[in-house]
């Protein structure tokens, strides 16, 4: 039965994880910017990083397909592709966070920054579409994406912005540090209903990893950051430095996990057995569906 066991996918390797990571931290990011903008917080620089993540992503991509220079293949299938999606949603992402850049309407920040949201949810929809990987096809990954992404912008905000605007902080960083928490909580509550929805509905050794995973996430990306938080708010003229350190840690965390769901989780389904071979003239046995059990 080794033969039709469950085998971890080797197409996707840290590029793929890559695009994941860098271009769902640059839109939300820019969703972030554009949220900050309400209390004071700058335009330009940050839309300018947050762009630079995206393409970033779109690179590790190009650079992953075995024919890179057929790279204007990826925009035949619209109709039926998420990734041809993804990339038809950058093209608008990249133009209008440029404008804003280097005009500074908000306008323009804010339409940028909704489609960085509808790039994230066309990265979440790649990942459900991938009928074959069980850790990837479950619906509530999708939450997992969207909230790890928007969470990933938001610490990368708190470590930049200290750098470009520390006369701004009085008014930014406090306000930074509660809508932190609550990304991550949606982010912990997103990873709570993904795991949930594996619970046998992936091979044994995918659920091995996801398991063993899961407390370093919880640990590092939710459990440290509250109490760097908490921190920053007890001792105010520590805040800057507590809060970079939640930051980080939130962003890592995403990062981590979306490395290990694309690339050490991703096992295919294998294959089932319905009925066991009959022997001479009696009847079969009961099906097996090995690496499940």
């Amino acid at each position: 039965m080794n033969g039709i066991n469950p085998w971890l996918q080797t197409h996707w390797d840290w590029r793929a994880a890559g695009n994941f990571i860098t271009g769902g931290c640059g839109s939300g990011l820019l969703l972030i910017t554009a949220v900050a903008t309400l209390r004071g917080g700058p335009v330009t620089e940050l839309t300018l990083l947050s762009l630079a993540l995206v393409l970033v992503g779109l690179a590790l991509v190009w650079f992953e397909l075995g024919r890179p220079w057929r790279f204007l293949h990826v925009f035949f299938n619209p109709h039926t592709s998420w990734l041809t999606r993804e990339a038809i949603v950058a093209m608008p992402l990249l133009a209008l966070g440029l404008a804003a850049a280097s005009t500074g309407w908000l306008s323009l920040l804010w339409i940028a920054a909704i489609a960085g949201i509808a790039f994230l949810y066309c990265q979440g929809r790649i990942l459900v579409a991938a009928k074959g990987i069980p850790v990837w096809r479950t619906p509530r990954i999708m939450g997992l994406i969207l909230t790890s992404g928007i969470a990933e912008g938001c610490g990368v905000y708190l470590l930049v912005i200290p750098w470009l605007e520390p006369e701004t902080m009085g008014e930014i960083y406090p306000a930074l540090l509660t809508l932190l928490l609550i990304l991550i909580g949606g982010r912990l509550a997103a990873w709570w209903a993904y795991r949930d929805s594996l619970k046998d509905k992936a091979p044994k050794a995918a659920l091995e990893v996801i398991d063993r995973s899961s407390s370093i996430f919880i640990a590092v990306g939710h459990i440290a950051p509250t109490l760097a938080v908490m921190l920053a708010w007890l001792f105010p003229e520590a805040r800057l430095v507590w809060g970079v350190v939640a930051g980080v840690l939130a962003a890592l965390a995403g990062w981590f996990i979306k490395t290990v769901i694309i690339t050490r989780a991703a096992f295919n389904q294998g294959y089932a057995v319905e009925h066991s071979p009959a022997r001479g003239g009696g009847k079969s046995g009961p099906g097996t569906k090995p690496g499940w059990e």
